[in-house]
C-alpha cells in the first residue's frame, strides 16, 4: 500500500512539474507578456473611468434625479465627460499601451518605439472605421478591445520588421544628410507600408462583406455564430450565450457589447412578457431575461468576478494583487470589473481561464434550476445592471429568495476560484524568486560597476525589483536581524565578534547583505539602518558574552555617517543610557575612501574614543588614503583589505604589502585583523608574516545568537 501511495505521489508530482513547465512556457510567450504589460499600464485610466461610471450610474432613483437636476446637471455632465474620455475610448488607450509593451519586450532600441505606437494607432482607427463621415467614438470603447490587441501587436510587429530591414539599407538614404532626417525617413517608410497594408485589409473586408469596417464584420460574425444554437431562448441557448461571452472576454473581446444584438434578440423582451403576464393576473413564464444574467450570472461583471474579488481579499497572499482588489472593490460592487479583468489580468491568463469560464456557467445552471423549479420567483421587475448583489436579486424577484440565490452563487463561485487563486499565488512567488535570483546574480557580477549607479533608477525589471525591495526594507527596517562572525587569534581563542546585518525576506529568504546596504543608501535611510544595527548590537551584548565570552564587539558604520552630528548625538544618547567604557565596543568604519580628514573629523573621532569606543579601519591597504588614517593615531585596529588576503598565494605583492602593514601596525601598537581567511594554509602564512588575528569561514561563518537560555 505504501509503495502504491509513493508511486501515486510521484506521478502527481511529475504532473505538477509538467503542468508548471507548460504554464511557464505559456506565460513567457510574447503575446501573453505584451498583453499583460499593456493592460497593467492601463490601471490609472480604468480607475478614473470606473469612479466616474459609478458616480453617474449609482442605482438609486432619487440620486439620479438629484444628479440630473442639481446645477442644471453640471455634475452629471462632468461624470459623462470623464467616462467618455476614459471608458468611451478605452480601446485607443489599449492600442497605445499594448504597442508600447510589445516594443519594450522585443525592440532593441527605444528610438523605434514612437514610430511603432503611432503606426498602431493609425491602423486601429482604420479597422474601426473611424475615417467614415459619421466619425465618432462609438467604435473606440470596450467593444473594440480585440482590435486594439490585434493592431497594438500586429502593426507593431510588422513595423519593427520593416524598420530593421530599412535600418540596414543605408544606400537608400543620401549620405551626409542630417541624421535626424534619415531617422525620420526610416520611420516614415515602415509606417506608410504598414498603414497601406491595414487600409487594404479593411477595404477588402468592406467590399467583400458589405460592411462599414473590419470591426463591424467581427460583430456580425459572432452574432451569426451564436445564431447556430437555435432561435428559442431555452436553457442551452442561455448556456451557450454565457459560455461564448466568457470566452470572448478571456481573449480580449468585450463579450457583452459584441453579443449585444444577441441579447436584444433573445433575452431583452422576456421581462416585458413577464410584466404583462402579471398585469393580466397570469403567472410569468419567461426565465431568461436580461436581468437574469445581470443579477444571477454577471455578478461583479463578466466571469462572475465578484467571487474572484472575495477570494483574493480573503485568501490571496500576494500584496500587489490584494492592493489591486482593494482599489477594485467599489466599482465591482456595482458590477464594473474592468480594473480587475485588465489589472490582474484575467485576459490571456492561462491560470484563470478555467474558473473565469466555469463560474458563470455554474451560476447560470444553479439559477436556471432555482427559477425553473419555483424555488425562486421569476423576474418581474426591472433592475439596473449596476445594482449591487443581494439588493439586485431581491429587487428583481420581489423575494428574499432572490438575494439568497445570489449569496449561494457567490459562495459556490468563491470555492471554484479558490484553488486557482492559490495556484496564481504559487506561480507568482516562483516567478518572483526567479527574477530576484537573476537580479542578485546581475548585482554580484557588476558590483564594482554599479557602485556609482542607482539601482532604483534603472528602467527595467531589475530596477522595479530594486524599488520594491528598497520600499520594503524602509518599511520593515526593524525586522532586519544581526548575525555575528567571530574573530580568533592564532592560538584558537575567540577575541571578538563582528555584528553583520541580515534580512530574512518573507518571500526571497536571506537577502544578499551588500545589496541591502546598497538599497539603504539609495533609499536615503542608511543612518536609520546603522542606528538600528547599533542599538540591536548593544542590546545583544549580554547574549554575545554568553555565547562567545567577554570579547570585543565590532559594529559597522560608514565613513559618511560616523562623523555626522546626528550620529554623534545618537552615540551620546546611548552612552548616557549605558556607558560604553569597559564594554569592549568597537566602531568599524567602512567605505574609508569617503572619510575626509579635517579638524572636525578628528574632533568627532576623538569624542567617540573618549566615550570608551574603540575605532577600527575596514579594508586597509597601502594606498595613500589608508596611510593618511594613521597620522593622527585615531584608530586602534586595522582590518586588511580582503583582496590582499585572497591574493596571498597568487600574488607575491600581496604578501609583501601585508608584511609591511603588520610591521607598521606593530610600531604603532595597532591590532591587525585579516578577513576572508578560509584555509589553514592562509592562516599559517599570515602568522608567518606577522598577522595573528583572523576572521573567516576557516573558523566560522556569521551565526545567529543562541537564545535558548532566555
Amino acid at each position: 500500500m505504501d509503495d502504491i501511495r509513493t508511486i501515486n505521489n510521484q506521478k502527481q508530482s511529475t504532473l505538477r512539474i509538467k503542468a508548471g513547465q507548460v504554464l511557464q512556457k505559456v506565460e513567457q510567450l510574447t503575446i501573453v507578456r505584451t498583453i499583460r504589460g499593456g493592460l497593467v499600464s492601463m490601471i490609472p485610466v480604468l480607475m478614473i473611468g470606473a469612479i466616474a461610471l459609478v458616480l453617474k450610474s449609482f442605482p438609486i432613483p432619487g440620486y439620479q434625479d438629484a444628479l440630473a437636476a442639481f446645477a442644471g446637471g453640471f455634475f452629471l455632465d462632468l461624470f459623462n465627460f470623464v467616462y467618455s474620455a476614459t471608458f468611451g475610448v478605452l480601446a485607443v488607450y489599449m492600442t497605445f499601451f499594448i504597442s508600447r509593451a510589445y516594443m519594450k519586450t522585443t525592440a532593441d532600441s527605444e528610438a523605434v518605439h514612437a514610430g511603432a505606437i503611432v503606426t498602431s494607432m493609425i491602423s486601429f482607427f482604420i479597422l474601426t472605421g473611424a475615417f467614415l463621415p459619421e466619425f465618432g467614438t462609438a467604435n473606440m470603447g470596450p467593444k473594440a478591445m480585440f482590435l486594439a490587441i490585434l493592431t497594438g501587436m500586429g502593426a507593431s510587429a510588422l513595423y519593427l520588421r520593416l524598420e530593421r530591414f530599412f535600418r540596414h539599407r543605408k544606400q537608400l538614404f543620401a549620405q551626409g544628410i542630417d541624421h535626424s532626417f534619415n531617422r525620420m525617413m526610416r520611420t516614415m517608410i515602415p509606417t506608410a507600408i504598414v498603414v497601406i497594408i491595414f487600409a487594404l485589409l479593411n477595404s477588402i473586408v468592406v467590399l467583400a462583406f458589405q460592411v462599414n469596417s473590419f470591426l463591424e464584420l467581427l460583430a456580425r460574425a459572432f452574432n451569426a455564430l451564436f445564431s447556430l444554437g437555435g432561435a428559442k431562448a431555452g436553457f442551452f441557448q442561455g448556456f451557450f450565450f454565457v459560455l461564448f461571452s466568457s470566452v470572448l472576454w478571456f481573449f480580449g473581446i468585450h463579450g457583452s457589447d459584441t453579443l449585444e444584438g444577441v441579447m436584444e434578440t433573445y433575452f431583452t423582451g422576456g421581462l416585458n412578457e413577464n410584466i404583462a403576464a402579471v398585469a393580466a393576473d397570469q403567472a410569468p413564464q419567461v426565465i431568461l431575461t436580461k436581468q437574469f444574467f445581470d443579477c444571477f450570472v454577471l455578478m461583479g461583471g463578466c466571469g462572475t468576478t465578484i467571487c474572484l474579488l472575495i477570494t483574493i481579499l480573503i485568501f490571496c497572499r500576494n500584496r500587489a494583487r490584494r492592493g489591486l482588489s482593494y482599489a477594485a472593490t467599489l466599482p465591482m460592487l456595482f458590477n464594473i470589473n474592468e480594473m480587475m479583468v485588465f489589472g490582474l489580468p484575467i485576459i490571456y491568463n492561462p491560470i484563470m481561464l478555467i474558473p473565469f469560464i466555469t463560474v458563470p456557467l455554474v451560476c447560470y445552471s444553479i439559477s436556471y434550476l432555482a427559477l425553473a423549479t419555483g424555488m425562486v420567483p421569476l423576474i418581474t421587475s426591472s433592475v439596473e445592471w449596476t445594482t449591487p448583489i443581494l439588493l439586485g436579486g431581491y429587487t428583481a424577484t420581489g423575494s428574499i429568495a432572490g438575494a439568497i440565490l445570489q449569496f449561494v452563487n457567490v459562495v459556490v463561485g468563491v470555492l471554484i476560484y479558490l484553488p486557482f487563486v492559490k495556484l496564481l499565488d504559487r506561480r507568482t512567488e516562483e516567478e518572483a524568486i526567479r527574477a530576484y535570483t537573476s537580479f542578485v546574480d546581475f548585482f554580484k557580477q557588476n558590483e564594482q560597476e554599479l557602485a556609482g549607479k542607482r539601482l532604483i533608477d534603472m528602467d527595467d525589471l531589475n530596477g522595479e525589483l530594486a524599488k520594491g525591495l528598497c520600499a520594503e526594507l524602509k518599511h520593515d527596517l526593524n525586522t532586519a536581524t544581526l548575525y555575528y562572525q567571530p574573530q580568533y587569534n592564532f592560538e584558537g581563542q575567540c577575541t571578538g565578534v563582528e555584528a553583520l546585518l541580515r534580512w530574512n525576506h518573507p518571500q526571497y529568504g536571506m537577502l544578499y547583505p551588500p545589496l541591502v546596504v546598497k538599497l539603504s543608501e539609495e533609499g536615503d535611510f542608511m543612518p536609520d539602518l546603522e542606528e538600528m544595527i547599533f542599538r540591536k548590537a548593544l542590546q545583544d551584548r549580554e547574549d554575545v558574552i554568553k555565547q562567545f565570552g567577554d570579547v570585543k564587539l565590532s559594529i559597522n558604520v560608514t565613513g559618511t555617517t560616523v562623523t555626522t552630528p546626528r550620529f554623534m548625538q545618537f552615540c551620546v544618547k546611548q552612552n548616557d543610557l549605558t556607558p560604553f567604557k569597559g564594554k569592549n565596543i568597537c566602531v568599524e568604519i567602512t567605505e574609508q575612501a569617503k572619510l575626509t580628514f579635517n579638524p572636525e573629523t578628528l574632533e568627532a573621532l576623538q569624542k567617540l574614543r573618549e566615550m570608551g569606543l574603540m575605532l577600527a579601519i575596514d579594508d586597509f591597504s597601502m594606498g595613500q588614503t589608508s596611510l593618511n588614517y594613521l597620522k593622527e593615531n585615531s584608530f586602534d585596529i586595522i582590518k586588511l583589505d580582503g583582496s590582499l588576503v585572497k591574493g596571498l598565494f597568487s600574488h607575491q605583492n600581496c604578501r609583501e604589502i601585508i608584511t609591511a602593514i603588520t610591521q607598521l601596525a606593530s610600531t604603532l601598537n595597532l591590532i591587525v585583523i585579516a578577513e576572508y581567511v578560509e584555509t589553514a594554509e592562509e592562516r599559517d602564512l599570515l602568522h608567518e608574516i606577522g598577522c595573528d588575528c583572523y576572521q573567516g569561514y576557516l573558523f566560522s561563518p556569521a551565526v545567529p545568537l543562541n537564545r535558548n537560555d532566555k
